[in-house]
């Protein structure tokens, strides 16, 4: 799926990846908005786990605009898991076999992580990360300028080009792993 602007929030994609700490994290990425969210953490992963998380996005309404939820053919994924959201109306859409660019933006996404994240951190448990996560995926949505939108942020909008007129003020994230340089108010 090439990034057509007109279905800007209607394309998921999932893709697992595990931690050091021996912990799952399974992200759930808009496609045209690069808009990240993370359905949860746990150390094993199972199709019954993988069914909760699919109720839980149907509870929370995050599949209301939907169409599509893109997924590799890990067995976790299993037809309860493909029902719960064919029933929200969201058509699901394996990837081909043994084809790593069919899911090119999720695999894009947990290498930032990694190496922007995780790599430098020592993870203590699941809640550890859930926490570190949740800092980074907000960092991630508000702050982080993505070429593919223009260097704006997924949620934001493009950032003024030029010197600011006033002081530039830096507020630390994940303990000062990440800053993030803003103007200061007049």
């Amino acid at each position: 799926m090439h990034g057509s602007r007109w279905r800007r929030e209607e394309t998921g994609t999932s893709r697992h990846c595990r931690t050091g700490a021996g912990a799952s994290r399974r992200p759930y990425i808009e496609h045209g908005a690069r808009r990240v969210r993370v359905a949860g953490v746990t150390a094993n992963p199972d199709g019954v786990w993988m069914r909760q998380q699919a109720r839980n996005l149907a509870i929370d309404e995050r599949l209301k605009n939907v169409r599509f939820l893109l997924h590799d053919r890990d067995a976790k994924f299993s037809g309860p898991f493909d029902e719960i959201l064919g029933d929200e109306g969201v058509r699901v859409i394996k990837t081909p076999l043994r084809a790593p660019r069919a899911n090119a933006v999720a695999e894009r996404w947990v290498r930032t992580v990694r190496t922007e994240c995780l790599d430098h951190l020592l993870v203590l448990g699941r809640r550890h990360l859930e926490q570190v996560l949740c800092g980074y995926v907000g960092h991630f949505n508000t702050e982080r300028p993505h070429r593919s939108l223009g260097l704006a942020p997924p949620a934001g909008s493009p950032r003024s080009r030029g010197s600011p007129s006033t002081d530039v003020l830096r507020r630390d994230v994940l303990g000062g792993l990440i800053h993030e340089y803003y103007a200061a108010a007049a």
